[in-house]
């Protein structure tokens, strides 16, 4: 595959600094702008106008767009501000591009300062509501999402709204049984939390906010990185990383261990534990400790990374001892961390159907990741998706698996090389993907390898959440007919990107400006089409979990639009279609008698009833005649849950314990997960790290292990197609001549 690493070689003419509007006055201590984000932003400008695949020009038009992405990125939900707060801006809103050309940002500083300044406002008064009392009989409600709301007209009008989401979140402890003291501490303590991490917010994360707001204003999927955030992109496309090993979380004040690597140096140490509190970090050659007690976790991650096999000492509060416990040091080699969680895994499902068993093979791919350092070095072992994939594929050879499904629900994409070469593993040579870039210039990408790493019948499986290079590798599976797509429809990204390292621009100096991830050409199918906004559509239709309007790239309203282009020549590799009606009817009538489906999508009605109702009651009875229909399902699901496994096991049904057992409501699919039925855990009104880390843990784990609806019935799906190409194997030659009975000679 062709490299396509944007080289930009910027030439900078030194800069006079017009007229701006004077910044919002809020007090002394707003954040300012550094001179290496005016530059940065100065620079990213240059680079937008000239290589960016949809050039847009830094006009009042794009200040515009700017300003109302910048605004709805401080108060999406319109709960700070008052109108009179956002009609105080107007005189800015065509000045953002101005502030950008001259390097001075003082305007989109003082709006956030004024944010931050409402926002602790809103805070005090919540802590201030506390103190009182609510009436929990009077028939009123609270609007869930309020994006498209009316800013509040006036304090009075704030309050009012405030009033009542403190109210919301009282009743929600209330009702599960936290009495009135224990409410309003932890309450109390939650909104002393928000402000205390307010706090800490500095002028990098200002300034990537609002070049943020300039970079989508262009394309949905143009960012802007600053040098952290650039680290952090780096560390996922290569799942490594020098450090200890740790997972670590923050919980109020304190940077607490979530999780231990197995065979990291925080693992083999063995003097680490989950739970375990880090209140110091010293480095090899530093005498003393730096006290990270209430620090940011990112500040405190950058002090624990380092280079490999330096020293990095660590003090540590133990996970058994109280706040004024004795705190203990350990010592700790640092070395190269493999991130397995993000790694190609499989997995092998067995289907029964009568007394026929099928197995199939499942590799679940979460990123295209490839780690491009190490293979510019000429390192052996560089990490790669396609060459994991590779390894397991052989390895369900071994175990003479019937069919291999590659899940690719919610992996939203990243190299796109790696979709070319992952599609390789199933074709024998010929052209995946085209590109086209600004100009229309049309190049593609081929697979130049010859052979099969597999070439029995396989699948892939989608849902919203597949965006990029998981589009391009279904689409391309599509079209070779090599295999069926399962699922729902894809998110629809069609657009390739690059990242401009900034610092290209200013050679020789520390500073650091960070990196533009920007969109520099568009993919094409292989057919022709593309899937830009429309993404892929199954084969296979299965129930859709997601909410397409909120979700996926037709809820931009800046996205590119859907264009086709001359195909490029290609010889399918088989021809599935014929199959799909069948499947299709058998997949249906499955799931009609699968109760697990049926809960599914009971739940997913019931929550785009919710959306659609967008209100929430505030009276307690109401809210507790809704919570024990709940739990009336939940017990009548877990009863069905029980006795199933009692039918398997042989146990009694009253000794086995039922709470596993429950399923739980589908979440919001914006975030597009995987349908499961899950451990159901009644909403206790509390936030992730205001409860016990261990219970937290444990009912994740429960998650993990749930049956996982949608892959199960894909397995089905795959076992249907094998029972057809058994039963009649001319049709199985005809349609898939790549099978292995299919080839001559055998």
């Amino acid at each position: 595959m062709k490299k396509h690493m944007l080289m930009v070689a910027l030439a900078f003419a030194a800069t006079t600094h017009a007229a701006v509007p004077q910044p919002v006055k809020v007090g002394t201590t707003q954040l300012r702008p550094v001179a290496t984000q005016t530059q940065a932003a100065a620079w990213a400008a240059t680079v937008f106008g000239r290589h960016h695949y949809k050039v847009t020009p830094l006009d009042d038009a794009m200040s515009e767009k700017i300003f109302d992405r910048y605004l709805k990125s401080l108060d999406g939900d319109r709960l700070h501000f008052l109108q009179s707060d956002v009609d105080s801006f107007d005189n800015v809103r065509t000045k953002l591009d101005d502030a950008i050309r001259t390097e001075n940002l003082v305007t989109p500083f003082s709006m956030y300062s004024l944010y931050q300044q409402r926002f602790n406002e809103r805070f005090a008064y919540s802590r201030e509501l506390l103190k009182g009392k609510f009436d929990f009989t009077v028939d009123e409600t609270f609007q869930i999402d309020r994006e498209k709301a009316a800013w509040p007209k006036n304090l009075e009008e704030a309050r009012d709204l405030w009033r009542k989401r403190v109210k919301n979140d009282w009743l929600r402890l209330k009702l599960a049984g936290k009495d009135d003291k224990s409410i309003r501490e932890t309450l109390d303590k939650r909104y002393e939390n928000y402000v205390g991490r307010m706090s800490k917010v500095d002028s990098e994360d200002v300034f990537m906010t609002f070049m943020n707001a300039y970079a989508t204003s262009i394309e949905p999927h143009t960012n802007y990185l600053g040098p952290r955030s650039a680290d952090n992109f780096a560390i996922a496309m290569r799942l490594s990383l020098d450090g200890i090993g740790a997972v670590l979380q923050q919980r109020e004040d304190y940077t607490v261990i979530r999780e231990i690597v197995v065979g990291s140096p925080a693992g083999m140490s063995g003097k680490l534990k989950v739970g375990d509190r880090i209140v110091g970090v010293a480095q090899a050659d530093s005498p003393g400790f730096t006290d990270v007690l209430g620090w940011r976790i990112d500040d405190v991650v950058q002090l624990i990374r380092g280079p490999k096999e330096s020293v990095v000492r660590l003090n540590v509060l133990p996970v058994d001892a109280g706040t004024d416990g004795k705190t203990v040091t350990v010592a700790l080699v640092r070395k190269k961390i493999n991130m397995e969680e993000q790694a190609a895994k499989k997995t092998i499902i067995e289907v029964k159907d009568g007394g026929v068993k099928r197995r199939v093979g499942v590799i679940s791919l979460p990123t295209f990741y490839l780690d491009f350092e190490a293979r510019r070095r000429g390192d052996k072992d560089y990490k790669s998706a396609t060459r994991d994939v590779a390894r397991i594929l052989g390895e369900l050879k071994k175990e003479k698996v019937d069919n291999v499904l590659i899940d690719l629900r919610n992996n939203g994409g990243g190299a796109l090389g790696e979709a070319v070469e992952l599609t390789g593993l199933f074709i024998d040579k010929g052209p995946v993907v085209m590109q086209r870039s600004a100009e229309g210039r049309v190049e593609v990408e081929s697979d130049v390898q010859p052979g099969l790493a597999w070439d029995g019948p396989m699948g892939v499986l989608i849902n919203r959440g597949s965006a990029s290079a998981s589009e391009i590798f279904a689409a391309a599976i599509q079209d070779y007919g090599r295999g069926l797509v399962l699922g729902e429809p894809s998110f629809g990204k069609g657009t390739v990107q690059t990242l401009v390292n900034l610092d290209r621009g200013n050679p020789g100096e520390k500073a650091r400006y960070g990196e533009l991830k920007m969109t520099i050409a568009q993919f094409f199918r292989i057919n022709g089409g593309t899937t830009q906004l429309r993404g892929v559509t199954p084969d296979i239709k299965m129930p859709v979990t997601s909410d397409p309007e909120g979700f996926g790239e037709s809820s931009y309203e800046n996205a590119l639009p859907w264009v086709a282009i001359k195909p490029v020549p290609f010889t399918p590799s088989g021809n599935v279609k014929q199959l799909v009606a069948p499947l299709q009817k058998r997949h249906e009538a499955r799931i009609a008698k699968d109760k697990d489906f049926q809960y599914l999508q009971e739940d997913m009605a019931e929550l785009r009833k919710l959306r659609k109702d967008n209100v929430i009651s505030l009276n307690e009875a109401v809210r507790r005649k809704e919570r024990d229909a709940l739990e009336a399902k939940a017990k009548q699901r877990e009863a069905r849950q029980v006795a199933l496994r009692a039918a398997v096991t042989d146990e009694p049904a009253d000794l086995l314990d039922a709470k596993d057992a429950r399923s739980k409501l589908v979440p919001p699919a914006k975030t597009a997960k995987a349908a499961t039925t899950k451990p159901n855990r009644q909403d206790d009104g509390l936030q992730a790290d205001e409860r016990n880390l261990a219970s937290e843990l444990a009912a994740e784990k429960a998650a993990k292990d749930a049956k996982d609806v949608m892959l199960q019935e894909a397995a089905h799906i795959l076992a249907d197609e094998i029972d057809m190409l058994k039963t009649d194997t001319r049709m199985a030659a005809r349609l898939m001549p790549y099978l292995p009975a299919a080839k001559p000679g055998n």
